[in-house]
């Protein structure tokens, strides 16, 4: 089992900036995926970035290159989502999710087992 929080989320104003964490607790394995997915409302869930935890492979949406950042803390069992120039369409749920299976970074959530409660990101013009 592997339990998720994230934080971090809030108001935001166009080209401002933001730090998303997701802590994660219980077992925990190198060779475990690390995703963030994002949801606005009438839309699908979405993937945004996705990081390996032993940190070799990472893998971003095309809408966030250039913007986002993923990285991950070892030792405090942390992954971040650094989110640089938002835009509003960037507003959304954002969630912390986690694949045990196939140390491959991808958007299938489906394929992503734990998930966290979610941290609302708002992105004011």
């Amino acid at each position: 089992q592997v339990q998720l929080v994230e934080s971090g989320g809030g108001l935001v104003q166009d080209g401002g900036s933001l730090r998303l964490s997701c802590a994660a607790s219980g077992r925990t394995f190198s060779n475990y995926v690390m995703g963030w997915f994002r949801q606005a409302p009438g839309k699908e869930r979405e993937f945004v970035a996705g990081i390996v935890w032993s940190g070799g492979a990472i893998y971003y949406a095309d809408f966030v290159k250039g913007r986002f950042s993923i990285s991950r803390d070892n030792a405090k069992k942390t992954v971040y989502l650094q989110m640089n120039s938002p835009k509003p369409e960037d507003t959304a749920v954002y969630y912390c999710a986690c694949k045990t299976f196939q140390s491959i970074v991808n958007n299938r959530a489906q394929e992503y087992a734990y998930w966290g409660q979610g941290t609302q990101v708002t992105v004011s013009s």
